[in-house]
């Protein structure tokens, strides 16, 4: 058999190459392009703005009774407070007097109302008195009532005495004072003393017993 040429030879050789050169590129090109990966776009960033914070609640109204003298000494008040709300009762001791009720607002301020018109303006002055009036019968009583302390405050009583409907009202002031008013089937007269720490008080003979108006 006859060998092929020099020249046959180179370019069998030549042409090897480029083959080999070509089939190394497509691979490369293919593995290029299952290597790469799109990454999503980073998200951009918002400016973090803080909620601003809650305002302050209003403190609590202390529940508490309070009681004390008008300013010119000729009646007495007494407010009871709970849970946002109170009632007071205002009496001279010998006819004139008035049950008052409404809310007390978180800044202290309060206005009750009570029959025949009768109103009372005043406000929680740092938890220890309320300073306000009254205004009934075209009366205006300015007071100021103290926090109340043990055996002071506010007593009610209901019942039936010698068949007719009595209800009282006593306010013990803290030096021991007791001004109240008993109205019997709407007859008011000064009312008989009670014990502050019983409440047992006797009206036309009969034994009563008052119970505190409690904050």
């Amino acid at each position: 058999m006859k060998r092929p040429g020099p020249l046959l030879t180179l370019l069998a050789g030549l042409l090897l190459g480029l083959l080999t050169l070509t089939l190394d590129a497509t691979a490369g090109t293919s593995h290029a392009s299952s290597s790469y990966q799109e990454k999503p776009p980073s998200p951009t960033p918002t400016s973090s703005t803080a909620s601003p914070a809650p305002a302050p609640l209003p403190s609590k109204i202390a529940d508490a009774s309070y009681a004390g003298r008008t300013d010119d000494d000729s009646s007495s008040v007494a407010v009871s407070v709970r849970d946002g709300r109170a009632i007071a009762y205002f009496c001279d001791g010998r006819s004139k007097e008035s049950w008052l009720k409404g809310r007390v607002l978180p800044d202290g301020s309060m206005r009750l109302t009570g029959g025949h018109g009768a109103a009372l303006n005043g406000t929680l002055q740092d938890g220890s008195r309320i300073r306000g009036a009254v205004d009934l019968d075209g009366g205006h009583y300015a007071f100021t009532a103290r926090k109340a302390v043990k055996g002071s405050g506010l007593y009610r009583a209901t019942a039936t005495v010698r068949g007719a409907k009595v209800e009282g009202g006593w306010i013990v002031l803290a030096d021991g004072r007791q001004v109240g008013i008993v109205d019997r089937e709407g007859t008011p007269s000064s009312a008989p003393r009670i014990d502050p720490e019983t409440g047992a008080v006797t009206v036309d003979g009969q034994p009563l017993t008052a119970s505190p108006v409690l904050p």
